[in-house]
């Protein structure tokens, strides 16, 4: 269906559709690829492009338009190798609900996950509990809270513990003492799977001096998964929740907890 014609220029609906999707689609690879070392390699790959094209169908350059194709006729699989951990991160994004975002019929429609539908609930005020208490004495925390994505390769990386959530035992488990603080606590059915958990960290260079391992980790997870990061830091004794590949810092005890219970629902 024609909405508007200008001389020779025909717009349907169809092409504002089109418009919108492509638009969409290089927003949500920007998220991506920000603060990343590969935004740089993906603008380089477009200015090829864009002499590939200028040269070729414009100008009609044979020979160096044939030096440049055969750059471009590998570029899919340039692209897959160079934008591996991207590529992972976007396939992620689109089987869960954050890539169409948090309203409730998105939700219905695109939550496929057969996982969700026998999730526990998970035990929210004793995770905030716990980390109120590990803040006020500067305990270091890193507690990652799954949601749709499977952990378990994450939760292979650490001791198997398979208990139920409790403020006493997360603080337990974040003892200066203990042998099992150093590293990431993963809960997932709202059981405490595995503890000393090994996580990716994220690879954005905008990210502040002051950020440490714990909060480089948590943005990493929540990067490369759905789940939720919980932040104690063992510095400032302050609370903070990595979600979505962003990190709100210096939360309050009710904040930490109106978040996390947004996040879960």
């Amino acid at each position: 269906m024609e909405l508007f014609h200008f001389g020779f220029l025909s717009v349907r609906l169809l092409d504002i559709l089109d418009i919108l999707i492509v638009a969409f689609l290089l927003f949500k690879i920007y998220e991506l690829l920000k603060g990343t070392s590969a935004m740089n390699i993906f603008v380089g790959i477009l200015a090829i492009y864009l002499l590939w094209w200028l040269f070729v169908k414009v100008l009609d350059m044979q020979l160096l338009g044939a030096l440049l194709g055969q750059v471009m006729s590998v570029g899919v699989i340039a692209l897959i190798i160079v934008f591996q951990q991207e590529v992972r991160r976007f396939l992620i994004l689109l089987g869960t609900n954050s890539f169409i975002g948090k309203s409730v019929l998105p939700k219905k429609l695109f939550t496929w996950n057969l996982r969700s539908s026998t999730k526990s609930e998970l035990n929210v005020n004793a995770v905030v509990r716990a980390c109120t208490t590990m803040s006020k004495t500067r305990t270091g925390a890193l507690i990652v809270i799954g949601r749709t994505t499977d952990m378990k390769f994450y939760e292979s990386t650490g001791d198997l513990m398979d208990a139920d959530v409790s403020k006493r035992l997360l603080e337990s488990i974040f003892f200066k003492n203990s042998p099992l603080h150093d590293g990431a606590v993963i809960i997932e059915n709202n059981k405490i799977k595995a503890a000393r958990c090994v996580l990716p960290v994220t690879d954005n260079s905008e990210l502040p001096a002051h950020y440490g391992m714990r909060h480089r980790a948590a943005l990493g997870i929540s990067e490369q998964s759905d789940a939720l990061a919980v932040i104690v830091s063992e510095e400032t004794g302050q609370m903070s929740l990595a979600v979505d590949g962003k990190i709100f810092n210096n939360l309050s005890q009710e904040e930490l907890e109106r978040m996390l219970e947004k996040e879960m629902k």
